[in-house]
């Protein structure tokens, strides 16, 4: 709860700095000074307001908060992006602008001739100067109130594409992975794989049925669901987990706990994911004897976790020490940043979540530069890293350039 509060704190921070501009641009620039240009501070305020709000809120209980608070928070996030993208064009047309005023007007007046007096000649005032002015005034708000509503189509346009895939059904990513060390006889073994499903304020029951039923069409041999289940306790959304004890495989379901699962009573969780029959790999492997050959399934707890037992750190050398390197090994574990210890171990394929793909379009830019891997196959230090988009999503309902995903990975025989 404190690192949640924490956030929050920041958030709202940064939340602050933002509107101030988002006002500057949308409000100061397009209105002249009276009542309108008083509205349009108190609404920024108020919006301001409603972000860190709407996540403290959210896990206070308060639901009813989470759909205006998130589409406002995912609308604030393009129109910045889109009035920052206009600051150039703005800026040189601004210049053209002025320059084209400059030219047009007179720098000087005629000569005038000079008086004599008693104190000598003397200089007549210089009526005709004129100074530089700045470009007019009704161009640059015509411009600012042009840049304006361009900013305002454009990131609505965006925030209801993004809702639109966000809220539909996961897509399915097929990859196949050769692995040196899988036996002939295993070639073709199949793991759906999912993560970052967030059940929450806005995702329930309908969410996790829609994606068990797609999962079980796979007819996979294993199923993975590496982390980020809930937003949320056991009592608040125990019933909406309840569809994954339908998950079908041949050799299991498996689960590795995300950095949310720790806000969210971890302890509590694991007990009722291994309740609803998934197998909860913390730090340790199982065997998965299949067509003649042995796989190491292996799993570790997120690289956020602290504590002891259930709420323990990740330990790598408990899930992946004391095992026949022959064999080919594959690890769970949520964050793809883990494959830099586990790659020390010799893991043949890491299969991850976490990133949800960016989510949104630029945040992807962002998210690189703490995760390795953001989506599809990498690789890091030798060991393969596959990173699921997420099949939910985190704070605003929106997706743009990252659909939810549900992945189904082929292991080869190389």
């Amino acid at each position: 709860m404190m690192a949640v509060l924490g956030f929050v704190a920041v958030l709202a921070l940064v939340t602050g700095l933002i509107h101030l501009y988002l006002w500057k641009r949308l409000v100061r620039d397009t209105t002249a000074p009276g009542r309108w240009r008083r509205v349009g501070g108190i609404a920024a305020l108020v919006l301001a307001l409603l972000v860190p709000v709407t996540l403290a809120g959210t896990q206070a209980g308060l639901y009813w908060l989470a759909w205006p608070g998130y589409l406002w928070l995912a609308l604030m996030f393009y129109l910045l992006v889109v009035l920052i993208v206009l600051e150039v064009p703005m800026l040189v047309t601004r210049l053209v602008l002025r320059r084209r005023v400059v030219a047009a007007e007179p720098t000087t007046a005629a000569p005038e001739p000079v008086l004599v007096g008693a104190a000598g000649p003397t200089e007549p005032p210089a009526v005709g100067a004129v100074a530089a002015p700045d470009h007019d005034p009704s161009r640059r708000l015509l411009l600012a109130r042009g840049a304006a509503i361009f900013a305002g189509l454009t990131a609505t346009g965006i925030v209801g594409y993004g809702v639109r895939t966000a809220l539909g059904p996961p897509h399915l990513d097929r990859v196949r992975i050769p692995l040196a060390k899988l036996p002939r006889s295993m070639d073709g073994l199949r793991i759906a794989t999912v993560s970052d499903i967030h059940l929450g304020p806005l995702r329930g029951r309908a969410h996790t049925e829609r994606i068990v039923a797609a999962i079980n069409r796979l007819d996979a041999d294993i199923v993975a669901v590496v982390g980020d289940l809930v937003d949320g306790s056991v009592a608040e959304l125990g019933s909406a987990a309840e569809p994954l004890r339908d998950l079908r495989s041949r050799y299991g379901s498996f689960f590795v706990t995300g950095n949310h699962e720790y806000y969210s009573g971890v302890e509590e969780w694991v007990q009722e994911v291994d309740r609803l029959g998934l197998r909860v790999l913390q730090n340790r492997r199982q065997e998965i004897q299949a067509r003649g050959g042995v796989l190491d399934l292996a799993g570790v707890n997120d690289l956020t976790a602290a504590g002891t037992g259930l709420a323990a750190p990740p330990d790598f050398a408990a899930a992946l020490g004391d095992r026949d390197p022959s064999r080919p090994v594959v690890l769970l574990a949520h964050q793809p940043l883990a494959a830099k210890e586990a790659a020390r171990y010799g893991v043949d394929l890491q299969l991850s979540g976490h990133t949800h793909g960016g989510q949104m379009v630029p945040f992807n830019l962002a998210v690189k530069l703490e995760q390795p891997v953001v989506s599809g196959l990498g690789e890091v230090d030798g060991t393969k890293v596959y990173v699921t988009n997420g099949a939910g999503f985190w704070g605003p309902p929106v997706r743009v350039g990252a659909e939810p995903q549900i992945s189904l990975v082929e292991l080869r025989s190389a």
